[in-house]
């Protein structure tokens, strides 16, 4: 089988998904799919208005299918699905069902791998059904988690003869390694769908798979443990508080240092009020590149100065956050040392040596873990737990990714609330 590049039009507003299946369309696309958002969102009309803007493209309904499989694959092919998409997970029966549907409508029948435990198992029970494609696929959450898409395709791709299609994260860089690994359908979202040009980025994709070769790219990837770092320094702390759902923020701090980012794991103090020897001692204890954050108990006097950022500089350190005070500011800004503090003044306190480094502390609100990662620009300081760094990271480069798509759809004439049909979508 010839290989085949599928776009997932995963939107919630039908316009979006037309006029980027346009741009696809210019691209090359192979075969169009209204995502599930897009189904669940505009219901099958999504389906009829994508027939009827390209009558002779292959038109994929990905319905995810859990139950009464005939009814609702019925209806997908009478809105002018070609392949409807049903869960693995699903009852035999309801895949039978699905199947019976597709041969009375000249429909074929695609089932979905999501989920299941043991998907070599299943894809050899399913391929016995008599189904046309196999659908292996690394859902949202699992790619903002870094999982490798592949990991399944190698071992399902040498165990069955049906078409596999794979979907997951894919980009310009890895989809001639999804040929590679054994697919014949390739299946993109993100990586034309929040393109600036989807049309280049559709061509550059076909590119990619025709002569199976990797293209870089700078967006659409998602990273492990070692790539975090990267992403949290292209990211801002507005893209990451939208990816946790407006937690993390500290709230109420003063940027010292303006126009240099904030980016590292933290090494916890805290301290009395004016105390300053803890604070001191942990520049001595800190790795390269992290982040002195410091509860002082969001009061005066000053618990860092001039010479501790002279310290800090010297040891490679990325930062400090203080729930109190600081001063010398204009030798700090002088030496570009990213530094937010609650408070700022020119009385320091004494180094009494009470406190402790390398505990859990609470900074305005907020619980911070030695190992956490923060992140800090003009707009203020995020706090990202170590157990989630690598999910948030990727999350928050999903935000980014989409408000560019965004911003290029104002710039062509519409504008913010007409894209997002902010009305639609108000609370009634």
């Amino acid at each position: 089988m010839k290989p085949i590049l599928q776009i997932a039009l995963d939107f919630v507003n039908l316009k979006r998904a037309l006029r980027i299946a346009e741009a696809a369309a210019a691209g090359g696309i192979d075969w169009l799919e209204a995502g599930t958002p897009l189904i669940k969102s505009e219901g099958l009309d999504a389906v009829r208005q994508l027939r009827r803007r390209f009558p002779h493209y292959t038109i994929v309904a990905d319905m995810k299918i859990m139950d009464v499989g005939r009814i609702e694959a019925e209806s997908a092919f009478k809105a002018g699905a070609n392949i409807v998409c049903v869960l693995g997970v699903a009852d035999d029966s309801t895949i039978r069902e699905c199947k019976e549907a597709a041969e009375n409508y000249g429909g074929k029948v695609m089932v979905d791998l999501i989920g299941i435990a043991e998907p070599l198992k299943r894809a050899k029970e399913i391929e016995k059904m008599g189904v046309d494609y196999l659908g292996i696929h690394t859902s949202i959450d699992e790619q903002m988690r870094g999982r490798d898409p592949f990991f399944s395709l190698r071992k399902i791709s040498q165990a069955v003869d049906i078409p596999i299609a794979v979907a997951g994260g894919i980009n310009s860089e890895t989809a001639a390694g999804a040929i590679e690994a054994g697919t014949s359908i390739v299946i993109v979202g993100g990586a034309i769908i929040k393109a600036k040009d989807p049309q280049r980025a559709t061509e550059t994709i076909k590119e990619a798979i025709r002569n199976k070769k990797i293209i870089k790219t700078k967006l659409f990837k998602r990273v492990g443990v070692d790539g975090i770092i990267k992403i949290f320094h292209k990211v801002s702390t507005a893209n990451l508080s939208d990816a946790m759902h407006r937690a993390g923020e500290i709230k109420g701090l003063l940027r010292i240092t303006h126009r240099v980012k904030l980016v590292g794991p933290a090494l916890t103090v805290r301290t009395y009020p004016g105390d300053w020897a803890k604070p001191v001692e942990a520049v001595d204890r800190a790795k390269k590149g992290e982040v002195v954050v410091i509860d002082a108990g969001g009061v005066g006097p000053a618990v860092w100065g001039e010479l501790a950022t002279h310290s800090a500089v010297e040891k490679g350190l990325a930062g400090v956050v203080i729930d109190g005070g600081i001063r010398d500011t204009s030798e700090i800004i002088k030496l570009k040392f990213p530094a937010y503090a609650r408070i700022i003044t020119p009385t320091a306190g004494e180094p009494r040596g009470f406190g402790e480094i390398g505990i859990p502390i609470n900074v305005g609100g907020v619980k911070v873990f030695s190992g956490d990662w923060v992140i800090g620009d003009e707009d203020g300081v995020v706090v990202v737990p170590q157990k989630k760094a690598v999910e948030i990271a990727n999350r928050a480069m999903d935000v980014l990714e989409r408000e560019n798509r965004i911003r290029e759809e104002i710039k062509a004439g519409s504008s913010l609330s007409s894209v997002t049909e902010l009305l639609r979508w108000e609370k009634k």
